[in-house]
């Protein structure tokens, strides 16, 4: 039995079957997250005494046959949430040494289902762009390849995950931040739909981010999406639970679904393509074909200058940040920016966005009325290195990203869900994105993943019914462990 191969699911048996404790789980996750979390840049904080305690509670609890689904399971938090005790930095310099008085609500769930907090994960200042990068913490790279990003803002999480730390780790999605790293590192990663996962006691704000979590495939996900999915007063929004639970979604028949491909992208005028990105593409819409789907080209129903009148939602995130005048200096230039701008929209222009976006949605739904599901590349140039993606002037790095990922974001905006699944492994030249000379010695094998966009909100059990089919129709179970065996 290797422990670091499981999925949380696996090793929830093993410890319920008492085949191991809890705590041994948890010193095997901390040794690995010490040795192998400094390699891929994967922890900002570990909780020893955090992780020790809640074990030993785990296997009481086991040992007394009422332990909850995933007693004993290590699952790390992003360090933009708060556990109780525990540093909370942010990522952001000017955060340092601050030490969170309570637990968010998504901690709360996830303690109460029995998992172990084994650390805090890496992940960019404040959690703003889609590479972990910080000046203030570790970098977040990918374990297929330590020279390319491990995406972000879950940067951390992802890695931890995809080096065999833990099997499951808490991410959170403001404009593709679970799905871009669980892309990056061959992951599956779900943004739920709008309010589905409480933000409490944090607020929703215009119901962009949403928290969730990377896993190793889609049934725990699902899985852990039931966790999470509990109200919290004060919520502004009431989603209905799934008639049976999110896990049971995934084994239910699936109706003949109609698919819709977009090329095209949504918050830029154009992108670059990757040849694998394209092949993963098509391999998927060629399976779900096979499955008995229906699949046709989509069209665009937007453009970029659409997407840029929604800036005062991405930006205000930035300005409300309680940041003192005389600290403003140790923000970084891209915060700083965000900031700058968020600051200069009035409330009215920020309403104008919020009933903007309420408009928009609309009009794509409308056009997309044919459809159930729109189909693209995760992320259209492959996964880059950090070089190749990040841009001295903050003006030009936010353009950057948005071309690295031009999809992800406008499912925030819909509040549809949204899942990122990997099904393609591809050689990739040194040269990409400037280039690509391949010969037998060059390049290097990377994932590449789809992504599988609802149109309409609320259809979590629906999208994850189809992810779970495409999982079984193109296993990548042999490729995840290929890459954790590396670290040994």
């Amino acid at each position: 039995m290797n422990l670091n191969e499981m999925t949380a699911r696996e090793l929830a048996g093993a410890l319920k079957n008492r085949e191991v404790s809890a705590v041994e789980v948890t010193e095997n996750a901390l040794e690995r997250a010490e040795r192998v979390g400094a390699q891929v840049g994967a922890f900002a904080h570990l909780t020893p005494e955090l992780a020790r305690e809640q074990a030993k509670r785990a296997d009481r609890a086991l040992a007394d046959g009422d332990a909850p689904a995933f007693a004993g399971v290590p699952l790390p938090i992003k360090d933009i949430n708060q556990v109780a005790g525990q540093p909370m930095e942010a990522g952001a310099r000017i955060m340092r040494g601050h030490v969170a008085e309570t637990n968010d609500a998504v901690v709360e769930l996830l303690a109460e289902a029995g998992t172990v907090c084994i650390g805090k994960t890496s992940t960019p200042e404040f959690a703003f762009p889609p590479y972990t990068e910080p000046v203030a913490g570790p970098k977040a790279r990918s374990p297929w390849d330590l020279s390319r990003t491990a995406g972000g803002s879950s940067g951390g999480a992802a890695a931890a995950v995809a080096a065999g730390i833990a099997p499951v780790a808490h991410a959170s999605d403001g404009g593709g931040s679970i799905r871009i790293p669980a892309s990056a590192t061959g992951l599956v990663g779900l943004k739920p739909s709008r309010g589905l996962v409480s933000a409490a006691p944090g607020v929703d704000g215009a119901g962009l981010p949403t928290n969730g979590v990377i896993t190793r495939d889609v049934r725990d996900t699902a899985a852990f999406l039931d966790v999470l999915s509990q109200y919290q007063p004060g919520d502004p929004w009431l989603r209905n639970r799934p008639h049976t639970t999110y896990l049971d979604a995934c084994d239910r028949p699936q109706n003949e679904l109609r698919i819709g491909i977009l090329w095209e992208p949504l918050n830029v005028e154009e992108i670059d393509m990757h040849p694998h990105s394209r092949e993963a593409v098509e391999l998927t819409a060629r399976t779900l074909e096979s499955l008995g789907h229906h699949v046709e080209i989509a069209s665009r129903p937007m453009n970029s200058q659409d997407w840029e009148t929604f800036m005062p939602l991405w930006s205000t995130s930035a300005a409300q940040l309680p940041v003192p005048e005389e600290a403003v200096d140790q923000l970084e230039p891209l915060t700083r920016w965000l900031r700058d701008m968020g600051q200069g929209f009035s409330a009215v222009e920020y309403a104008n966005a919020v009933s903007g976006a309420q408009a928009l949605t609309r009009k794509v739904v409308s056009e997309w009325a044919d459809f159930d599901v729109i189909l693209t590349a995760a992320l259209p140039p492959g996964t880059l290195r950090p070089e190749d993606l990040m841009k001295e002037d903050p003006a030009e790095d936010f353009y950057s990203q948005r071309r690295f990922t031009p999809w992800t974001s406008v499912w925030n905006m819909l509040g549809a869900p949204s899942i990122a699944l990997p099904v393609l492994a591809g050689k990739v030249g040194q040269d990409w994105p400037n280039g690509e000379a391949l010969d037998e010695h060059d390049g290097v094998v990377l994932p590449f993943s789809i992504m599988l966009n609802s149109v309409h909100i609320g259809t979590d059990e629906m999208l994850l019914g189809l992810a779970a089919q495409i999982e079984r129709a193109l296993p990548w179970r042999e490729r995840q462990l290929e890459v954790i065996r590396r670290y040994a």
